[in-house]
């Protein structure tokens, strides 16, 4: 496509509203994706630590 400058370019020949709209929503829904995916890596090291606690002080008391 050719645009005569920037506001053209930004205006989207009148569609603006749904292309930056679009992107918007995919960076907010990717970055939403990454947080929750630390979230859960975060939630199960945690876990796995606990457990490997526990499972420490069970071999412990019995060897």
């Amino acid at each position: 496509m050719n645009w005569g400058g920037w506001g053209e370019f930004f205006a989207m020949g009148g569609y603006a509203l749904y292309v930056w709209g679009s992107y918007a929503a995919t960076f907010a829904l990717v970055a939403c994706e990454i947080i929750f995916l630390n979230l859960r890596k975060r939630n199960i090291l945690r876990h796995l630590g606990r457990a490997g606690a526990t499972a420490q002080r069970v071999v412990a008391q019995h060897g």
